[in-house]
């Protein structure tokens, strides 16, 4: 029912930065520009956007907490929090209560925890929107949170961490994690470690819910046929009031942190690697040139990896890059799962074509047409009230302004040729290179040498 959020390439149906920053789905242009917003006081911020014909409302619920708050102790607290709300709450005191009270009319709901906040979400018909914002509510301020149950979750958890561990073209992307952010909140896995999880205190977790999952911690957007003043007295009635308690992380580390290369050994017939190097924080000025950049190179079959790795060359079936962003750091990253006695030249591939990006200017069809894919993409998924909660609400609780349709469409427009230039030479460099690999026994050795960008002033 619940989870961290997925790693690396298809998470929330694309990139988390490309959820937040040009949404997943949505509404028109026309409607785009409208959304509301109120702040209650001492309680949750509500943004909502108005689909006039739209038969379903979703609401998400951003609680501004996640894993980067996490001592190296309590790892996993945040993802096991999101967990045990499920469990049961004041007025849907089991699980199946809690599951009948949406699926019983037709809707959907979950979960997910991140490294900076995690979210809930429900999909129901209009007619049950305060059924769903009350649901939202009891799931996070009026859960039980009791002892038995924390005790039988510790062992579902375990074995989810467990399932991520066994699937390699998961576990590379923990890998690489580690590799570029190290031994920190933003490098651990966020489910934490199965050591990490059995020894959880229960008062370590309670503490965790009564200092993050505040009313005035959270905001929630909504999407569907209904006045945004019904939103507000509906999330006013089931969050009620409790200042925000936000307890602040520590500065990220100056990367790369961790080990250039890391390696784990799978019995496995398919070798999965992660190739990457630091990235922008998520609103710096220069983001949007980032995901043109990452078009460019990985995002789509028309990327030039696809084409390159894939098409010309036959070392992979798939290939692709994509961005992590938070408040004060990011990453961008490569993944591919190839033969494992290809490893080296799919590595020297996937370098060959960020060095090119660093050494050449792109031209001006193929950022031309990179822009109207990223653009026409976002305006294609402008259909669903689920995907445009998570762009309003994923934008006001992490970033600096909301976008409206128009105000993305216009930053995208406004990226160069030279913009890319400019900012490829910046991060493709030798330094900055890591690489995380999970191979089969005896494949994956000696890769070090390899990372090194050809051509050029790395």
């Amino acid at each position: 029912m619940s989870g961290r959020c997925p790693k690396g390439a298809g998470r929330f149906d694309s990139r988390i930065a490309l959820l937040a920053r040009f949404g997943a789905g949505g509404l028109s242009a026309s409607i785009a520009a409208m959304y509301e917003r109120t702040a209650l006081p001492a309680g949750p911020r509500v943004i909502t956007s108005r689909l006039p014909g739209a038969r379903s409302v979703s609401i998400a619920a951003y609680v501004l907490a996640g894993s980067r708050l996490e001592s190296a102790q309590e790892a996993g607290a945040a993802h096991f929090m999101e967990h045990i709300t499920f469990k049961g709450t004041a007025a849907y005191p089991t699980t199946r209560a809690v599951s009948e009270a949406i699926e019983g009319i037709g809707g959907s709901f979950n979960a997910a925890t991140d490294r900076e906040s995690t979210v809930y979400w429900v999909r129901v018909p209009l007619r049950e929107m305060r059924r769903g914002m009350d649901v939202l509510g009891e799931l996070i301020v009026r859960p039980h949170l009791r002892s038995a149950e924390i005790e039988s979750e510790r062992a579902v958890i375990v074995e989810e961490i467990r399932s991520y561990l066994d699937d390699p073209g998961e576990h590379v992307h923990t890998l690489f994690d580690l590799a570029m952010f190290g031994d920190t909140p933003l490098g651990r896995e966020i489910a934490g470690s199965e050591e990490s999880v059995r020894s959880l205190p229960e008062d370590n977790l309670r503490a965790f819910w009564a200092s993050a999952y505040r009313p005035g911690n959270v905001v929630v957007s909504a999407a569907g046929d209904f006045s945004h003043a019904d939103i507000v007295e509906l999330a006013d009635r089931a969050f009620g009031t409790g200042e925000a308690n936000r307890s602040s992380f520590d500065p990220a580390p100056s990367l790369p942190a961790g080990e250039r290369v890391m390696v784990v050994r799978r019995d496995t017939t398919q070798a999965q690697l992660c190739l990457g190097v630091p990235g922008l924080r998520r609103d710096d000025p220069e983001a949007w040139t980032l995901e043109v950049l990452n078009a460019i190179l990985g995002d789509g079959m028309s990327s030039r990896l696809f084409q390159s790795v894939r098409e010309e060359k036959g070392l992979a079936y798939d290939v692709s890059s994509y961005v992590v962003d938070y408040v004060d750091t990011g990453a961008f990253v490569v993944s591919a799962g190839v033969d494992p006695d290809r490893i080296a030249p799919t590595v020297s591939a996937i370098l060959d074509e960020m060095a090119r990006l660093r050494d050449e200017v792109v031209p001006a069809d193929e950022l031309a047409r990179s822009k109207r894919y990223l653009g026409g993409r976002l305006e294609l998924r402008m259909e669903e009230t689920r995907h445009v909660a998570s762009w309003l609400g994923g934008q006001e609780a992490l970033h600096e302004r909301v976008l409206t349709l128009e105000g993305a469409l216009a930053e995208l427009e406004a990226v160069t040729s030279d913009g890319v230039h400019s900012l490829a030479g910046r991060l493709m460099r030798d330094e900055g290179l890591r690489l995380a690999v999970v191979a089969p026994p005896r494949r994956g050795r000696r890769l070090e040498s390899l990372l090194r960008l050809p051509g050029g002033a790395a």
